[in-house]
């Protein structure tokens, strides 16, 4: 055995030790979602935590164990969530790469899991009768954003692409629901934001003057899974459990078979059809909905983590490297038999090689 393969079986083993440990698995998992999220029960789209929500699977798969899944949305998003985690009020959240970079700088113990909605795009508006036209157009100008969240960063980038700086406009710091609001009654004359504005797109309330879609990869936004490093040290088989769920998850949103049913499961949160059919026009689903902590996602972590310094939205610099625990990302892909179902990018966004066929669960 080479000292790779040693390298892998001892971590294996570790796992399953740890496994078999857990002392009293927990009553209760509770789950944070940066977002306020909509519907009845209230769910979200654009990740396939919204199809494992929606469908019910995580409940399912702790239901013969009595134990109950709570979900906890928040409309204050990534830093509320932060929030919740460091009064240890949810176990597991769902928040976008900056709100988890912030959280991690200031002190808070957690695991990233695996990814759950890459890619995501951004987008900027402005009213159906406004002159504006371009980002160049944004220049003292009173625009949305909305500040902490995963959109901030790419935001900053964007208006820095196009020779402009954040001070070099009036922003206005309003979450997703005030922004439309704000647009909608001439409050603001632009906003940042993503796929909710597709909505009052289609509502001839507004239109869009720019897109990511298409442009450089480093200019859109990642979510992923955490957990609470006490949580997954005092419950790994919970946690097992979960990440479980949520590759099965991804598996079901990446196969373009399903395209029309998973953007109706997303349709319940209350954002249109029509709206998931925009953002995820011409992209895969298995790009987008791919668990894989990649190259590509490394470098953007660190990426954020470095412009957040810059920006000085954190005041010291955040490792990287360790944060990730892919150990039970890399158990499910193959218990489920889909390692190597999905293809893993570089850190500049291209993908590294074919994926290779996998056993369908």
């Amino acid at each position: 055995m080479n000292t790779v393969s040693k390298t892998a079986a001892r971590a294996a083993l570790i796992l399953a030790l740890a496994l078999s440990a857990s002392a009293q698995a927990a009553e209760v998992i509770r789950i944070g979602v940066a977002t306020a999220g909509g519907g009845d029960p209230i769910t979200w789209g654009g990740s396939p935590g919204g199809v494992a929500r929606a469908t019910h699977a995580l409940e399912d798969a702790f239901k013969a164990d009595g134990v109950k899944v709570e979900w906890l949305f928040f409309k204050g998003a990534g830093p509320a969530v932060n929030e919740a985690l460091s009064n240890k009020q949810i176990d597991f959240a769902y928040q976008g790469d900056l709100p988890q970079v912030v959280g991690r700088a200031n002190g808070l113990k957690t695991k990233l899991l695996l990814v759950s909605g890459a890619r995501n795009n951004l987008y900027v508006v402005a009213p159906p009768a406004s002159p504006l036209a371009r980002i160049e157009d944004l220049k003292d100008r009173k625009v949305s954003i909305f500040r902490g969240t995963n959109g901030h960063l790419v935001a900053i980038n964007v208006l820095a692409a196009h020779g402009l700086a954040e001070r070099d406009i009036k922003g206005v710091n309003l979450d997703a629901g005030s922004a439309q609001a704000a647009l909608v009654s001439n409050g603001v004359d632009a906003a940042f934001g993503g796929y909710e504005w597709f909505k009052v797109r289609d509502q001839g309330l507004a239109k869009v003057i720019y897109s990511t879609q298409g442009e450089d990869p480093a200019l859109t936004r990642q979510a992923s899974l955490l957990v609470r490093e006490d949580f997954e040290r005092d419950n790994p088989a919970q946690v097992q459990k979960v990440v479980d769920v949520f590759v099965q998850a991804a598996k079901w949103a990446s196969d373009e078979n399903n395209r029309d049913a998973l953007f109706k499961i997303w349709e319940k949160s209350g954002v249109p059809y029509a709206s998931w059919a925009a953002e995820f026009d011409k992209q895969d689903l298995a790009v987008r909905n791919s668990p894989l902590v990649d190259d590509f996602i490394i470098a953007r972590y660190k990426a954020v983590a470095a412009d957040a310094l810059k920006e000085k939205l954190i005041r010291r610099e955040v490792p990287i490297d360790g944060w990730f625990d892919t150990r039970y990302l890399e158990q499910a892909l193959k218990t489920q038999g889909l390692t190597g179902y999905w293809t893993p990018y570089d850190a500049s966004g291209k993908a590294v090689a074919a994926p290779r066929q996998a056993s369908a669960q």
